[in-house]
Order: structure tokens, then sequence, then C-alpha cells
């Protein structure tokens, strides 16, 4: 499970922000239930096999393809000239993250989905050219339910927490603010609660809020509301939100208290992560027919 620094600085985040927000990550998860004795917990940049990779993956992709994928357009549209090259960049970083570690099953939203392609693209190019299998070409896999949080707004697009706002809750959001805008947020004029996204997303979004906290399906919670109001759904979607973040605000203030605990836990979890990239790294460099470095 990685904290990924690297992606971030194409935004130029202040230098003690990244380092706080790293930390604050870690205990973000640990407090959502990952154990650091049952999985590998690290940070991106303490394992340089992430970008070493990525420098190869390089020369299996296309300007032309980077490019097209929606999220640089996206940003580009907004910025104009001034998007960098790491956002370019991001999916074949992205790449090198999954490909390290010869994963099978990718987990994203669906907008990641273009990029775990791409990823699948690379490898399978990489593996063609060079007659070998040494990179395992994984897939993504979707959640159940909530794949992409609209945001409360505007549910025509995701929740973002770029753009913050009314329209989108962070897991350090007040309890009480975070109820307050689902309760504001935007349904539609029709007046009846049914699970359809595309004449309903405001709805929608909030079914499927709901059924993610409460591990069901948006189906089954608009089946239990029918002939309710608007009003209803908001209150309980900000109820079983409400029941979610309390406890987990709870752990994540207890972990953060101790901070040099939680560097101990990166570094273990470095240690781990590391030796695994480090031989897939080396399989990759062997093939490409890098010279090997001697004592």
């Amino acid at each position: 499970m990685m904290i990924a620094d690297h992606h971030v600085i194409n935004t130029h985040p202040a230098p003690q922000d990244l380092h706080e927000q790293t930390l604050n990550i870690a205990a973000w998860y640990m407090a959502s239930g990952l154990n650091p004795a049952d999985c590998t917990l690290f940070v991106q940049s303490h394992v340089p096999e992430h970008t070493e990779l990525a420098w190869i993956l390089n020369s299996f992709v296309t300007i032309g393809e980077l490019s097209r994928m929606t999220q640089f357009k996206e940003k580009g549209r907004a910025d104009g000239h001034k998007t960098n090259a790491g956002l370019q960049q991001y999916p074949v970083l992205m790449a090198a993250d999954i490909l390290l570690y010869q994963a099978t099953d990718v987990p994203v939203g669906d907008d990641q989905i273009q990029h775990v392609e791409l990823c699948r693209d690379i490898a399978t190019r990489f593996n063609n050219h060079y007659e070998t299998k040494v990179l395992t070409v994984p897939k993504a896999v979707k959640p159940v339910t909530a794949e992409r949080v609209r945001d409360l707004q505007n549910p025509l697009k995701k929740m973002s927490k770029s753009e913050g706002g009314s329209g989108c809750i962070v897991l350090e959001d007040n309890v009480d603010g975070a109820v307050k805008k689902i309760t504001r947020a935007v349904t539609d004029s029709l007046n009846h609660i049914a699970y359809n996204p595309t004449e309903q997303p405001g709805v929608a979004n909030l079914l499927e809020i709901l059924a993610a906290c409460r591990g069901t399906t948006p189906q089954a919670q608009a089946a239990g509301l029918v002939g309710q109001g608007y009003g209803t759904l908001k209150t309980i979607t900000a109820e079983a939100v409400a029941e979610l973040l309390t406890p987990l605000q709870a752990e994540y203030h207890r972990l953060l208290a101790d901070k040099a605990e939680l560097q101990r836990i990166l570094a273990t979890g470095a240690a781990h992560a590391e030796a695994v990239a480090a031989t897939t790294l080396a399989k990759v460099k062997a093939t490409v027919g890098y010279l090997p470095k001697f004592a």
C-alpha cells in the first residue's frame, strides 16, 4: 500500500505540507483498517526503483498516447501551456508503481481505468519486444459501488479534493460540517428516489455514498426508500457518513500523536517493498541488456 508522494509534486506543494501530508495519509490508511502486520505500507519516494523503472518504461509509450489521457487533456485545457511534463508522465510512473510488484489486480476508481489500460499496453509491448514474460500484465478491478463519487453540488463531475468547496467531503472535515454538505446536496425536481445515474445523478450519488457506508448497493438502498422524500435520503446519508467519520477520525488522531512510530512503520514497509521492487527491476534491466554493476 503506497503513499504516492512522487505523483503529488507536479502540483508544487509547499515542502512542509508535503512532509506533513505524507504522515497524515499513513495515519488515515491505518485508521481505515490497514494493519502494517498484514500489509506493506510505504512511501513511494523511499523506494527508488519506482522512478528508475518509469524511465525504462518511457521507451515503450508514445507522446501521443500520453497526450490523449483524459486527465492530462482536462488539466491541459484548464492550464494551457502551463501544464508541466510531470503531469503528462504521471501514467508511466503509475505503470511502474504497478509493474514493480507483479500486481495481477489493480483496484481503482472509474477515472483511473484508462491509466491501467495504458499500463497493460506498456507491459505487453515490453514483453513482446524482448520475447519475455518478465512483467505481469495486470487488470483493473472496480469497486462494487461508488467507483466515482460525484461532487455534491455538481454531480456531473467527480468529487475532487483539489477543488474542495461545499461539494466535497474530505476525511478531515468536521463531522457537523460534512453533515451540512450532504443536507445541502443538489438533487432534482423529479421528487422520487430511484437509482438512475443518467436522469438523477444527484440522487444516484447520494445513494452510492449511502451504500458505500453501509456495505450494500445503491439499488438496495433505493428500494428501501421508495415513497420517501429527498430530505429523508439526505438525512440518512448524512447519518451514515457521520457514523463512519467519527471513529475513523478518533483513530487517526491517536495514530498521528506518535509520528516516530508512523515513521518506523513506513521505514519497515519501504524495506519490504524495495526487496520486491529490486527483484523486478533487476530482471527488467537484465532483459534490456544493461551492464550489471559489479563490486
